[in-house]
């Protein structure tokens, strides 16, 4: 099966149930990825670290991409299936397929429908939040996407990239050279989960404040004052990003190695 046609196949959208009505608006879709993730999640039964990542005990998050969480890529290309909630109407389901075609545009992942005989996959389904897991998980993993206040090309990228292997930009290892963390502006219950420091690999990539992975400076406040802050530039604003930056792209390039 060639790449082309598994792009097209992707391309063919099955049929689902009738959309949201106007009155069951979405959140802005200006809010910061962390607004967005924050108020979607917002009493959400499940333990989630960082936000949005569902934990797995097995393994060290983004370190594990080393040693077996990566997808496998065939020849030139890394094959993800993946399968879609017909819960979700034609309009939304289109919404996460054209934010998950924005990879095949600048990178080798490519998306696929799942078929019986992939063991490994992703499912996109309406949970009760946004949230993902990181790297692949065996036997499938599952990302939520909330049909009211997730489904944006943003919050899709994000999570998608949470299941390649890649944190959050502000917990990255090198963190403490661009941002403070004042954690006396923090939730309580959320800076300890939130907020700590991985040991990520970050492929000779610079800290982008532009990436799609980068809370904004409010990020899980208790009093409307700064939780993260450019030490560069105390009054710069982030985590605006409304879809993967140059960082973000170049990363999973160099990840999955697409250039060679």
């Amino acid at each position: 099966m060639t790449p082309v046609f598994l792009f097209l196949l992707f391309l063919s959208v099955r049929a689902a149930p009738p959309g949201l009505t106007n009155e069951e608006a979405q959140i802005d879709e200006s809010s910061d990825i962390s607004e967005i993730i924050e108020r979607a999640n917002e009493g959400i039964s499940m333990r989630l670290e960082h936000g949005d990542i569902v934990p797995n005990n097995d393994r060290n998050a983004v370190p594990c991409t080393a040693t077996g969480c990566k997808w496998p890529k065939t020849g030139r290309y890394v094959y993800v299936p993946i399968s879609i909630s017909t819960s979700y109407s034609t309009e939304e389901r289109n919404i996460i397929i054209r934010s998950l075609l924005s990879f095949h545009q600048s990178t080798c992942i490519r998306f696929v429908w799942r078929k019986n005989t992939h063991r490994d996959y992703i499912n996109f389904f309406s949970g009760s939040g946004c949230y993902s897991s990181l790297g692949r998980r065996v036997g499938g993993q599952q990302i939520s996407l909330k049909r009211t206040g997730c489904l944006y090309k943003k919050t899709v990228q994000h999570e998608a990239l949470h299941a390649l292997g890649f944190h959050h930009e502000h917990v990255r290892s090198d963190r403490d050279s661009y941002v403070s963390i004042l954690t006396e502006n923090i939730l309580p219950e959320k800076e300890k989960v939130n907020f700590r420091k991985v040991q990520t690999n970050n492929l000779r990539t610079p800290y982008d404040f532009n990436s799609v992975m980068h809370y904004g400076k409010y990020a899980f406040t208790k009093n409307n004052k700064p939780t993260i802050v450019a030490k560069g530039n105390p009054n710069l604003s982030f985590g605006h990003a409304t879809q993967m930056s140059a960082n973000d792209i170049a990363r999973v390039n160099r990840l999955y190695q697409c250039c060679e």
